[in-house]
């Protein structure tokens, strides 16, 4: 049985089809490609999180006025058959995967996107379709030429407003300047209690092994509750269950969990990094299933953030002709819009009561010319050296956020 028959709800509103449970999983793929080349290149010495999903979301906006060869590029990169395809299931997921469940017992959720387009030029009426009801983004029309550094100060006021004041500033000074013509910008925030709360009184400090083979001294979490463990050949896998949302009828309208994929050895990450990104189907094949008894058990509290230009690490995965040829079905000019940057920002924190996290990606564009191990005794799961984790959705398996701890003392990159 894999991981959505597992997870299904009674009567899901999403994943019905053959081709939506397809999308879903490649989603997963794509998310992990994504992981594995950030996180081995780009935080070796330092934490990292980040939101495939706002990547992805931000990519397809730019895919629906692409056209030609960058619009198979595009495709290619997101693993989807056809824009259609893509814009219908994305403006679905926003029932399932970013539908708030705070009202009734399940995590706050909230998801934005917006579009700033310079008032010289206008959308093309089947762009302008797709952005407001796929999407559905909220357009403005700004002065780039004449008032650049306002149009960044709104962007960032407004990434600061949809993520509730985890991501600010995404938009450094100088990044938005005359010859910007358009900008994307995507906003996802995340803040979920743990289904079984940890208590504050046992949290214990203790110390955390770095890969340098030095130590510090950090807060650990910790609980005698059953826990959902799996044991594999050179690693183990946690599943800690957020609270979740339920319907009038109390059905399960989704729920997510934060997955912890710890390696045996201290400088196992890498290795299990490298596993995870390459394995198809990783995250379904290793999720745990059954509560087990626990012995040793400590979690680390950690809380940072993290922001990349992405352009350079999306070019190095093959995805360039959005930044060489152009976008051609967004606006009515005689010039294609190149993507000049893609800015990537996010959150996290990790405590007693659950997480908080949050994510913005911002696309600026310029005028261009099984090995399971059944285990019978308790389980020791002590995350004290550097470890890979993952927050998905459990009804579709999609995955918001992915990252490692190389030290939860750090608050930054």
């Amino acid at each position: 049985m894999d991981f959505y028959s597992m997870h299904m709800p009674q009567n899901p509103s999403f994943l019905v089809e053959p081709t939506q449970k397809q999308f879903c999983k490649n989603q997963v793929d794509v998310s992990l490609t994504l992981a594995k080349h950030l996180l081995l290149n780009y935080g070796k010495t330092f934490n990292l999180v980040f939101s495939p999903i706002s990547i992805q979301v931000v990519l397809s906006l730019l895919a629906a006025g692409s056209s030609g060869e960058t619009l198979t590029q595009l495709l290619a990169f997101l693993k989807a058959e056809s824009i259609d395809e893509l814009n219908s299931i994305y403006a679905r997921l926003v029932d399932v995967v970013f539908a708030d469940g705070s009202s009734s017992g399940g995590p706050i959720v909230s998801v934005a996107n917006g579009v700033w387009l310079d008032q010289s030029l206008s959308f093309k009426p089947s762009y302008r379709h797709v952005v407001q009801t796929s999407y559905k983004a909220a357009s403005h029309r700004v002065d780039f030429k004449n008032k650049a550094e306002e149009v960044r100060n709104l962007v960032n006021s407004w990434v600061d407003e949809k993520t509730r004041g985890c991501i600010k500033d995404i938009l450094s000074p100088g990044s938005v300047d005359s010859s910007t013509q358009f900008v994307l910008a995507n906003a996802l925030y995340f803040k979920g209690k743990w289904r079984d709360p940890f208590d504050a009184y046992y949290t214990k400090h203790f110390d955390f092994h770095l890969l340098d083979s030095s130590s510090v001294q950090v807060p650990f979490m910790t609980s005698s509750d059953e826990q959902y463990i799996s044991v594999f050949n050179g690693f183990k896998v946690l599943k800690l269950p957020y609270q979740h949302a339920w319907s009038q009828y109390w059905e399960e309208k989704h729920s997510f969990s934060m997955y912890i994929f710890l390696p045996d050895a201290k400088e196992g990450l890498a290795e299990l990094v490298e596993k995870a990104g390459s394995e198809c189907g990783f995250l379904d094949r290793y999720a745990p299933n059954k509560a087990v008894q626990v012995g040793d058990f400590r979690i680390p509290k950690f809380k940072f953030e993290y922001i990349i230009e992405a352009s350079e690490a999306l070019k190095s995965l093959k995805l360039v002709l959005p930044f060489s040829a152009g976008l051609t079905n967004m606006v009515d000019a005689s010039w294609p819009l190149l993507v000049s940057k893609i800015v990537h920002k996010s959150f996290i924190e990790v405590d007693e009561k659950g997480t908080e996290a949050a994510a913005a990606t911002v696309a600026c564009m310029a005028v261009g010319c099984s090995m399971y191990r059944p285990i019978e005794v308790k389980i020791d799961f002590v995350a004290d050296h550097p470890f890979l984790f993952v927050i998905r959705e459990n009804t579709t398996g999609m995955v918001q956020f992915i990252g490692h701890v190389l030290n939860p003392l750090s608050s930054s990159s």
